[in-house]
This record gives structure tokens, sequence and C-alpha cells, in this order.
């Protein structure tokens, strides 16, 4: 990981000592990337959000973020970033703040009807969800749809709630991956399809359950698989 990478240190997301006091996530130059700042509630990467429960913005070391209560905060958003990409990097910078086991906190899914259009069963989606158990946490990354049905979960691999933190999920064209600050958590071969259009929620799973307790300050949405070295960073 280069000094560029995002690093957990102590309460916050923080840069190498090289790079100190920097708290501005700055987007990239990669062509066709769409960023989400969680920097209010009632609009998300310029598209208007319905707001359910009560998650609030806050003030952090990256600037504001939305804070779901783990109960019923949740955004919806009508829009699927990552329809019609053959290959992906889906990454996001969060802090969970611990509670229930199983916890759903970033869904897009494409909408039923197209893929009833297409002659396949509803439920075609990407996943970034988190298991806790005390003061940790661990990855799951998972991703469904035409002919594939693949999930990244290592229990092995936890992480201290209470911090900010950068996820990855990435697709090569042929294998699937999850990342926890950059770091590799798991791979697994995949014959992915492109999803079609659809919606997003942030805070719990689309149909309103495992509800997230924690923040989330950004998303970033990528037709190509990144490697590490140009995950989301400081400038």
């Amino acid at each position: 990981m280069d000094r560029r990478q995002l690093l957990t240190a102590g309460g916050g997301l923080a840069l190498t000592a090289a790079l100190p006091g920097c708290a501005t996530l700055k987007p990239g130059a990669t062509p066709g990337q769409t960023v989400w700042t969680f920097d209010r509630l009632e609009a998300i990467g310029g598209r208007a959000t319905t707001v359910e429960g009560a998650p609030v913005l806050i003030d952090t070391p990256l600037g504001k973020a939305v804070k779901f209560d783990g109960a019923d905060d949740a955004l919806f958003i009508d829009n699927h970033p990552l329809a019609g990409a053959e290959r992906f990097t889906f990454e996001a910078v969060f802090r969970p703040d611990g509670g229930a086991f199983e916890q759903r906190w970033f869904h897009l899914q494409e909408a039923d009807e197209v893929s009833a259009a297409q002659g396949q069963p509803p439920g075609t989606r990407f996943l970034f969800e988190i298991r806790v158990e005390g003061q940790e946490w661990w990855l799951d990354a998972f991703i469904k749809g035409p002919g594939y049905n693949q999930v990244l979960i290592f229990p092995e691999k936890r992480h201290p709630v209470g911090r900010w933190f950068h996820v990855a999920q990435t697709y090569d064209g042929a294998t699937y991956r999850s990342y926890v600050n950059g770091v590799l958590q798991g791979e697994a071969a995949v014959t992915f399809r492109a999803q079609g259009a659809g919606r997003a929620s942030v805070g719990c799973r689309i149909n309103r359950v495992n509800y997230f307790n924690g923040a989330v300050r950004e998303a970033r949405f990528t037709p190509e698989a990144l490697p590490q070295e140009r995950f989301t960073r400081h400038t």
C-alpha cells in the first residue's frame, strides 16, 4: 500500500506521516467514475434521496458524513451506478459502530422489471455487509445475478469498530475480490454478467432489514477493476 492510500489510525481515517493533516477525500481522474459523497440528506451524487427514519449529518475528520442508528435509518436512491458495467470497482468509506451481528449497509439492486424482461428471477444485486461480534467486525461482500452467486466473507479477518475504513470489491473479468484498507480479504473466480438499471439503499438492505449502526462518508463506482494503488485516496 503506498502513502496515498487509507490507513486506519486512532479514531479516524489517517494518512502516512508524509501527508499529515489532510482530511478531505478528493475525486480521482478515472474516466467514467461516479462519486457519491454523503454530505447531505436530500441528494447524493446529484440524485434525490428518499429518507426513512432519522439519519443525521455529522462532522468527521473527513468532512460531513451520514450517521445511521441501526434501527430504522436509511437512504434510498433511484439509481444503480454500476448498471451495464462488465468489470467494476465498488468502493466505500464508512465507520461501523458495533451493534447487531448482521448489518447490510450498502445495496445496489437491479429493478425487478428489468430482471423479468431478461427472463431472470429478481434479486440481481451487489451488497456490502458486515458481521459484528463485540468490538470487532468483518466484511461480507456479495454479488448475485444470472449465472453467479458469490459471497466473500472471512470471519478470521477482523477489524475494530468505531474507526473509519475504506472497503472495496472488484471484478476484472475473471476474479471477484474484496479489500479492507487496500488489503485483500479474499477472492473467487466468477462468471459475472453486467447488471441492469435499478436502485440503491444505504443504511439497510433494500427490503428494509438488517439496519446499519455507523456512518458513511463516500462511495465510488468505477466501470473497471482498479488496482489497490488507485483506490480512494487523500490528496
